[in-house]
């Protein structure tokens, strides 16, 4: 098999991607009373098919993946605010604003190890925090940036209205993680992904046989941080205010959780990652409003402890290793 063959093969789709795509409209058809909670998970998956792309094929950590997450957030409800409350338009401005910021500080996990990339990730998002919460008369400060009114959303198939029951917000998300989706796996399945890979086994012999490394992760950063910006714009556009929620590390905490649930290097892992846990919130924290995390973290700690795929499977239990 030549190496073209190879690669055609690996991008091949199958069917059950085809099938989770089809479960993805039937979900809005099928589940109007859930449209809200089927928004953020949405969301949820976008921005952790993000992280996943320098996490799982990059091998690159980081800890302050909100940075680009609460930039995108604040910069669609400031456009929608001050400039031109066109919900695409806004999307377009804030990704193409995370790309830049992504390229900015890109520069910074070009060196170092992985501790120092978790501190300085971390440290570019609490920066973004404190200027977000100084810069008060810009971003209203610990109050949130209030009064972002969205226009209808204009399609090819008609006007459609955000309103409270979540159903164009949840459609208008889908959209955007199914086109992110598809640049995402079209990037993975070209020479430039599978290069990715073989930097993240090993930089030094990557960079030994001729691959730029420093401009592969350059690239994949900036591209990483533009579909985290369009995460957060969409929530913001679709819940109408930008706090400084959106910058907290519990989001970069969150977001890296569903990766742990669904597993790292195929894209489809912040997927189900994101499904698994937002159900899990919704359904223990109603359950248990008070106690919610410690449900969740014993969840993670047996998941860690058994394997996902012995608890997928959990007649394998008790085979006995060869």
């Amino acid at each position: 098999m030549t190496a073209a063959e190879g690669l055609k093969h690996a991008a091949r789709w199958r069917w059950w991607e085809g099938a989770l795509l089809a479960a993805l409209a039937l979900s809005w058809a099928l589940l109007p009373k859930q449209a809200l909670l089927l928004n953020e998970i949405a969301i949820l998956a976008l921005f952790a098919l993000s992280l996943d792309l320098i996490l799982g094929y990059a091998g690159v950590v980081s800890l302050g993946h909100a940075a680009f997450f609460g930039f995108g957030a604040y910069t669609a409800a400031l456009f929608a605010k001050h400039v031109f409350a066109d919900p695409l338009t806004g999307l377009a401005v804030a990704v193409a604003a995370s790309a830049l910021l992504g390229l900015a500080c890109s520069v910074l996990i070009l060196r170092g190890s992985d501790l120092t990339r978790l501190m300085v990730t971390l440290g570019v998002a609490s920066i973004l925090y404190e200027l977000a919460n100084k810069l008060d008369w810009l971003t209203g400060g610990a109050d949130g940036l209030q009064g972002v009114v969205m226009a209808p959303l204009l399609t090819p198939f008609g006007r459609f209205e955000f309103d409270l029951y979540g159903r164009t917000a949840y459609a208008y998300s889908a959209v955007v993680l199914v086109l992110c989706l598809f640049i995402a796996r079209r990037l993975v399945h070209s020479p430039f992904g599978f290069s990715l890979q073989a930097l993240r086994d090993n930089r030094l012999r990557a960079a030994s046989i001729g691959l730029a490394v420093n401009l592969r992760l350059v690239a994949v950063y900036t591209v990483a941080a533009a579909m985290a910006g369009a995460a957060g714009a969409l929530l913001a556009q679709t819940s109408g205010f930008a706090s400084l929620d959106v910058f907290d590390f519990h989001r970069s905490a969150d977001v890296l959780l569903a990766l742990v649930i669904g597993g790292t290097g195929y894209l489809y892992g912040g997927i189900f990652g994101a499904i698994v846990f937002k159900l899990l919130q919704d359904l223990i924290s109603g359950w248990t409003p008070q106690y919610w995390n410690f449900w969740i973290g014993l969840f993670l700690v047996v998941l860690v402890l058994v394997g996902r795929d012995r608890l997928i499977r959990p007649w394998t239990w008790w085979r006995r290793r060869a």
